[in-house]
Formats: C-alpha cells, sequence, structure tokens
C-alpha cells in the first residue's frame, strides 16, 4: 500500500513537470521547431556514416546492413528517451550548483536525485522518439523472417539500458558538486558515450567486455539488438538487467555521498 501511494504521488509529480515543461516550451516555438530539426540532422548523420562504411564492406562486426539499420533504430529509439526524460535536467546540474540552486530543490520533501533528474521534460523531443520508432519499424520490415516475438525482449533490454546510462551520466554529473566545476569530466562523459553508438562487436575484446559489463554502454543499443538479432545471450541479458538496477542504487549512494560536499547558496 505504501509502494502504491509513493508511485502515485511520483507519477502525479512527472505528469505535472511534462505539462509545465510543454507549456515553457511553446513560449519560444522556433527553439522547439529548432531542437527537433537539430535531432534529425544528428539521426541522419548515423544513417548516412553507416550507410557509406556498407559501399565498402558487407558486414560490420557481425551484422549486414539491414542488421545494422535495425541497431540504428534500437540506438535512436533509446537516445530518445533519455533525451525526454533526462538529459537537459543532467546538463544544468553544474550551473545549479554553481549558482546555489540545489537549496530549494534539497528542501522539498521528495527524494532529491528524483527532482534534480525529471524536472524538466524535453517535450520538443517527443517528435523525434515518434522518428525513432518509425526508423526502427520500417528497419525490421526489411529483415527476412524476422520473429515478432523477440519483441518482448525489449521490454526488458530498452528500460535496462536506458536505466545504466541515466545512472552512469548522474555519477558524472554528481561530481560537479564534489568538484564545483567539472566541466572536463562532462565532457569525457560526451566521448566515452560515444562507445554505446556503435556496434559492440567492431571493438577489440577487452573494451568489448569493458562496456558490457563495468560500464554497460553498450546496453543502450548492441544488447536489445542481439537479443533480436542473434540467438539469445539469456546470461548477458539477465546481467544487464541486474547490472543496472545495482547502478542505480549506486548512483543514490554516489549522490548521498556527493551531497557532504555542497555548499548551499545560504551558507
Amino acid at each position: 500500500m505504501v509502494l502504491f501511494s509513493t508511485l502515485k504521488k511520483y507519477s502525479r509529480l512527472m505528469v505535472a513537470f511534462a505539462r509545465a515543461s510543454f507549456i515553457a516550451e511553446l513560449e519560444y516555438r522556433a527553439n522547439f521547431i529548432i531542437r527537433i530539426i537539430t535531432d534529425i540532422f544528428w539521426y541522419l548523420a548515423q544513417i548516412f556514416t553507416f550507410e557509406t562504411l556498407f559501399l565498402h564492406t558487407k558486414l560490420i562486426g557481425s551484422w549486414s546492413v539491414e542488421q545494422t539499420r535495425v541497431f540504428l533504430g534500437l540506438v535512436f529509439v533509446s537516445d530518445a528517451i533519455y533525451m525526454v526524460f533526462f538529459h537537459d535536467n543532467l546538463d544544468r546540474m553544474t550551473e545549479r550548483v554553481r549558482k546555489g540552486d540545489l537549496d530549494l530543490l534539497l528542501a522539498k520533501p521528495v527524494n532529491s536525485q528524483f527532482m534534480i533528474s525529471t524536472q524538466y521534460f524535453a517535450v520538443a523531443l517527443l517528435g523525434n522518439l515518434l522518428i525513432a520508432v518509425a526508423w526502427f519499424s520500417w528497419s525490421l520490415s526489411q529483415l527476412p523472417n524476422f520473429e515478432a516475438l523477440r519483441l518482448l525482449w525489449l521490454l526488458l533490454l530498452i528500460p535496462a539500458g536506458v536505466l545504466s546510462l541515466y545512472s552512469i551520466r548522474f555519477m558524472v554529473a554528481a561530481t560537479a558538486i564534489i568538484f564545483t566545476k567539472a566541466d572536463n569530466i562532462q565532457y569525457l562523459w560526451y566521448q566515452t558515450y560515444k562507445l554505446g553508438l556503435r556496434p559492440d562487436s567492431i571493438y577489440a575484446p577487452w573494451l568489448r567486455l569493458f562496456i558490457l559489463t563495468v560500464l554497460p554502454l553498450a546496453a543502450v543499443a548492441s544488447v536489445p539488438a542481439r537479443a533480436l538479432l542473434d540467438p539469445p545471450e539469456l546470461v548477458l541479458f539477465a546481467w544487464v538487467t541486474v547490472w543496472s538496477a545495482a547502478l542505480l542504487l549506486i548512483s543514490n549512494r554516489f549522490w548521498r555521498y556527493a551531497l557532504r560536499y555542497y555548499s548551499s547558496a545560504s551558507s
């Protein structure tokens, strides 16, 4: 009963945040449209990169062009979900720390990690999520003899991948509390994240193991894609699911640790 009431409370908060974010976005409609277009160009850049590579080879890693398009579809879908719910909030953390804006959030009777992670929704990118789903659906239709039942794996693996991505990014963003100015660490994160935007099979064995276990960026798209394209690897799927939940708990512990270093605006 307590769990149900807590979930209901946080669900209402998220709906309220989404509504407020939508109203705020509409105040700057040009920026609303430009942001959608910018992400479309990012999608096109990824597509053209791989399509160009397949002009010179039949396989990338172990996947054909049709299979790689499915992988890209999962990259787009997972990235769009992360961008809508978490990206802008975590990108603003450094600025909030420097200005002392965390005071108000920490004073609220709600989990502070939840507040700082979900207060703003990038509603402009919901259109991009629809585009990502459309590309993914089209890419699946190009696969011969695709087993539709395999899509059920995505109900588990996409949330696990997004949760892993969020948890890692949150901990990187939270270093701003410890160091006050951590721009170079944020830049390092963006370069590292690119590892998850490529099929894991293209990497050296040690690096592939690293992004599947320690820093599971491959969980964003490579692991869900393997559930659709390759024979099921149940141990890998179980690991990604359990590790994503563990990372969320670790991120919360790290957040509590980082807050010890926070100097409020009033101090």
